[in-house]
């Protein structure tokens, strides 16, 4: 199979298939997959724009909004990932990924697809250590935080990809792993880029993640852009045959090492199409439990603890996940356009930032799976959507009561009619999700029959009281769901003030 590789995008799509386009002239043969490792800029229309961390000088709409409208088709399959200069509003919507335009498919936070035999794997975004343990919480209209935190990884989707086993032809990353330096040509590196000196001296060029990735796996070859220069390098396992070769590119720009055609062995014999990854289907679905939509620090399952910490799928598990799909994971053709593309004519309009929406995609698949959509759980969590519009996996983690349980394989599934009930031991606690309120014993007081309370954990704690009933309501405001638990209180209980606050908080009333 022949492959071509290619850095940053930024936005230039059209310049990039012709320069494809010239290498197959060149030399007859013809491009069968393209990847691209970042700065994708898949900006739809002016809203878009809004959406990118980046100087207003630098909001360019680009020629993607072609490929999106349909003037344009992707004369190659193409797979990208997403970097620090993205439309994040748009990929946000695609969290397992998903088509952003015809033959143009996106991989998601993490995700793992198979081409015509070939394995291929991609995290996208950038490391940056002060965000990476917090969950998916970042969703439009941003503010300056989150404009840019949107595109910092996560350690689920490290956690996730570390579950893989088997062989991994390709490893997409924007940013490069650490130390990867050291096993290149550095000196060349330094006369090109002599500012990254200081980094490399200090070993604190690239991500930790990425290198643990793959130092776990080591992938036949590891792609990457960011740093708008052309490297190489060979990993080798130590007393072992297995090697990573390392390449990373430049940006699309005339002069510039851009892009490069690699010639991979593949089986002839399956076609080249883009396929789901079973066991990577299975570790999203085993995995589900442990997505986070809170600002605050998450934690990866570990040996420490009680409960399932490995997540490698057995094979009884990925046939599961198997026959939800019937047995077939070509990866659906499903595009459809939900926001009107960029008109050349009206120019960049000066515009206001898109709210939150979900894709019919995501949708689509987050049901065939029975997992949750972030987005959806991000909209039900900030009283801007109902249970109607999300998924039945999202409903049934958000009302359920968190706790070890044994559930059928059907009890966790959309379509249950032709599923055989087979049990999984599942943590149904994600750490977005509230845990029941036990019965509090209130002193009895006068006047105010309200009564508000703010936590530890930054909600706001309504508690209605009727002066006829001896229970009451509670409303939890804030970064979590509302919900509604009994509560025992006395009538016409005043309003506390600060200092006996934490008498009343019961700690384990949150996860």
């Amino acid at each position: 199979m022949r492959i071509a590789v290619e850095g940053c995008a930024h936005g230039e799509l059209e310049l990039i298939y012709d320069a494809i386009a010239e290498a197959e002239r060149f030399d007859g043969r013809k491009v069968d997959l393209l990847l691209c490792c970042g700065d994708f800029q898949a900006t739809r229309n002016s809203k878009d724009l809004t959406c990118m961390a980046v100087p207003n000088k630098y909001k360019d709409i680009g020629t993607f909004y072609k490929y999106y409208s349909g003037e344009k088709v992707a004369p190659i399959l193409t797979i990208f990932i997403g970097g620090n200069h993205e439309a994040s509003n748009y990929l946000q919507e695609l969290a397992y990924g998903g088509w952003v335009a015809p033959n143009i498919y996106y991989l998601g936070y993490a995700g793992v697809v198979t081409v015509g035999g070939l394995r291929i794997a991609g995290l996208s975004g950038i490391y940056k250590s002060h965000d990476y343990m917090r969950g998916h919480h970042e969703y439009p209209p941003y503010n300056d935080r989150t404009i840019r935190s949107a595109y910092h990884i996560r350690n689920l989707e490290i956690f996730r990809l570390k579950q893989l086993s088997g062989r991994i032809d390709m490893f997409m990353t924007h940013d490069w792993p650490l130390g990867i330096t050291d096993f290149g040509n550095v000196k060349a590196l330094l006369r090109k880029k002599s500012f990254l000196k200081r980094d490399i001296d200090n070993n604190v060029l690239g991500s930790p993640p990425g290198m643990e990735l793959l130092k776990l796996h080591y992938p036949s070859h590891w792609f990457a852009a960011h740093l708008h220069c052309k490297f190489e390098a060979k990993v080798t396992k130590i007393n072992d045959t297995k090697h990573t070769k390392f390449l990373a590119l430049d940006k699309c720009l005339p002069r510039r090492n851009f892009l490069e055609i690699i010639d991979v062995e593949h089986d002839k014999s399956i076609p080249i199409e883009l396929c789901y990854d079973l066991e990577w289907l299975t570790i999203l679905f085993l995995t589900n439990h442990l997505l986070s939509i809170k600002t605050t620090m998450c934690y990866m399952p570990g040996p420490v603890q009680q409960g399932r910490w490995v997540f490698a799928p057995t094979e009884e598990e990925k046939n599961r996940i198997h026959n939800k799909f019937s047995y077939n994971l070509t990866i659906p053709l499903n595009f459809k356009e939900s926001v009107e593309p960029y008109n050349p004519e009206m120019g960049n309009r000066h515009v206001s930032q898109p709210n939150l929406v979900l894709n019919e995609q995501t949708t689509e698949f987050c049901n065939k799976l029975a997992i949750d959509d972030p987005f959806a759980l991000l909209k039900l969590a900030n009283g801007i959507a109902d249970e109607s519009e999300l998924n039945c996996s999202s409903v049934s983690f958000l009302t359920s009561t968190p706790s070890k349980q044994s559930f059928s394989h059907t009890d966790l599934s959309c379509s249950t009619e032709d599923d055989e009930a087979v049990n999984f031991i599942i943590d149904t606690s994600p750490s977005y999700t509230l845990r029941p309120i036990k019965s509090l014993k209130l002193p009895a007081a006068k006047n105010d029959s309200t009564m508000s309370i703010s936590d530890s954990f930054n909600s706001d704690i309504e508690i209605k009281t009727d002066a006829s009933k001896s229970s009451s309501s509670v409303e939890i405001k804030g970064d979590h769901t509302a919900v509604d638990v009994e509560v025992t209180v006395e009538p016409n209980c005043k309003k506390l003030k600060r200092r006996n606050q934490s008498i009343y908080t019961d700690a384990e009333c949150i996860t």
